[in-house]
């Protein structure tokens, strides 16, 4: 029978109960629910983050029958069911000042429902710490609180400062309720691909563990070279025949293809999990990433930017930048943070980053579909592409 890759497959109860294969990434997930209580964790699109989430919510669910011959299965000893507050902010498009409220009220409105309302909660995040409360109250537990995608508004206004604000003032306060009612929250983790929101969204949030830099953590998301060869040998050897590749071949191709990126200094090379998992179920290679589109937050900050395309492929700076925020001329974080970059060499002695492309994909994508909003001279294109 042939192995179901779960290819935009995002939850993690119909992986498991559907059959699809799964990396087993429990073990790193119990130490974070096991350490600490709030979390923040930073990863590019497509890298596995929902899949995360998910997973955390059928683990604090009690659903303990989807983790059998998993890691967690050995290590959890006392499996209780807590209430989970789920926040997808993935789901929605925000174009208009309205679009966020609406979205934040219908979680409400779900989870009031369940738990109880107070009409004197008249505003967003009064609502939210009245429902934490009330969980708490009527189950005998404290809530969990899961938030993915938490930046998506506003890389989707990213291109209208006033609509940008108007979700920063809404969001602000929204989140800032993790911290007022610590007392009735067991867990929390919030996901997303930059960090801006950290200066201004999560500035009264000091409580919250980036987990993003921490080594740890740094394979909780995507594959790394020993997880492909530990559960994807046959899927290589079979790879390899399609395409007339010996097996070390098809490994070779597969690391200069997704391999590469880097979420600190101590890192192993991750592999891209979506384009790994497209490559095995249609066992040939090709630009999976950049097909499934290019993010439109990306594209409006490159058209602001007047960054040197000859600097993007070698670019050195301190870790200030990378953990920053975006701007208008300077696209570097946010080409980190996104994927677009990563760390190829750190210097501990003056504390200086190299980034560059991660792996072939993602070079050949941008010059192809980023570069003209950077230039549109493209005269030197094969001085930057991986030889």
């Amino acid at each position: 029978m042939d192995r179901l890759y779960p290819v935009g497959i995002q939850n993690f109860e119909k992986l498991r109960r559907d059959g699809y294969y799964y990396v087993d990434k429990t073990a790193q997930m119990y130490r974070l629910v096991t350490t600490g209580s709030y979390y923040f964790l930073s990863r590019p699109r497509r890298f596995g983050k929902s899949v995360l989430i998910s997973t955390l919510e059928a683990y604090f669910q009690e659903k303990s029958e989807l983790f059998d011959g998993l890691e967690i299965a050995s290590l959890e000893k006392e499996w209780k069911k807590y209430p989970v507050l789920h926040l997808d902010l993935n789901i929605s498009k925000y174009d208009n000042e309205d679009s966020l409220d609406e979205m934040l009220n219908r979680s409400l409105t779900d989870w009031e429902r369940e738990y109880g309302s107070d009409t004197s909660e008249t505003s967003l995040a009064l609502r939210f710490s009245g429902v934490i409360r009330r969980a708490h109250e009527k189950t005998g537990e404290r809530a969990v609180i899961l938030v993915d995608e938490y930046d998506k508004p506003m890389l989707q206004a990213i291109s209208d400062e006033a609509l940008q604000t108007t979700f920063i003032n809404t969001l602000k306060p929204f989140y800032g309720v993790l911290k007022s009612e610590d007392a009735h929250i067991r867990f929390a983790l919030l996901t997303g691909v930059t960090k801006f929101g950290k200066v201004s969204v999560f500035s009264d949030l000091n409580n919250l563990d980036d987990i993003s830099w921490d080594p740890a953590y740094a394979t909780i998301c995507g594959i790394s070279g020993k997880e492909l060869i530990e559960n994807f040998r046959q899927d290589i050897a079979d790879l390899a025949v399609a395409n007339g590749l010996s097996f070390d071949e098809a490994c070779g191709k597969l690391k200069d293809e997704y391999d590469g990126y880097r979420f600190c200094p101590e890192s192993p090379g991750i592999y891209n999990p979506f384009s790994i998992l497209c490559t095995f179920r249609k066992k040939r290679f090709g630009n999976y990433w950049f097909q499934t589109g290019t993010p439109t937050y990306l594209v409006e900050l490159l058209k602001k930017s007047n960054y040197d395309l000859e600097e993007m492929a070698h670019v050195e700076t301190g870790a200030d930048s990378l953990d920053g925020i975006f701007s208008d001329d300077n696209p570097i974080p946010v080409m980190y943070q996104s994927g677009y970059l990563t760390i190829k060499r750190y210097d501990s002695e003056f504390g200086i980053y190299t980034l560059g492309f991660p792996n072939r994909e993602v070079e050949e994508g941008f010059m192809r579909f980023l570069m003209p909003y950077f230039s549109s001279s493209t005269r030197n294109i094969d001085k930057w592409m991986v030889k």
